[in-house]
């Protein structure tokens, strides 16, 4: 009886290129990637006109302002990503600035902190959200598409 339990495991453990339970027939050993680029995306703006021209474009505009090497900044950077690709805020420009590249640009909007958010609508500052607050963000969104 305990050899039949031994053979049993054995056969479990067979080569990895024949089916086991560590790796079921039905998953694929290849990632799948999607080839296409997603729609919507946040741009990087690298000069304070291109940014003035986004906001005169676009109705409305989220201004992600960053630092490289800001450890909030770069933990909600993904998540903006997320919402930027998320149908529902479709009609939303998202764009970020390098605070260190661009200080002009960030002394005039008056960026004390990062990360800062800040959302045009019309080209007119509506909101202004401090800090790496992924709730705060996505309430400001929700609330100006549904305006």
């Amino acid at each position: 009886m305990s050899t039949n339990f031994f053979r049993t495991v054995q056969s479990s453990f067979r080569h990895p290129s024949r089916h086991s339970i560590y790796r079921p027939s039905h998953i694929t050993p290849v990632r799948q990637f999607h080839t296409t680029s997603p729609r919507m995306t946040v741009h990087n703006f690298t000069t304070a006109e291109s940014f003035k021209e986004a906001i005169k474009e676009h109705k409305i505009v989220l201004l992600d302002c960053f630092a490289t090497w800001c450890g909030p900044c770069k933990a909600i950077a993904p998540i903006l990503a997320n919402h930027s690709n998320d149908e529902q805020f479709k009609d939303i420009f998202f764009a970020k600035i390098d605070v260190d590249d661009l200080p002009e640009l960030s002394q005039e909007l008056g960026i004390t902190a990062m990360p800062t958010f800040l959302l045009f609508k019309d080209g007119k500052e509506e909101e202004k959200l401090v800090g790496a607050n992924p709730n705060a963000l996505a309430t400001i969104l929700k609330k100006h598409i549904a305006a």
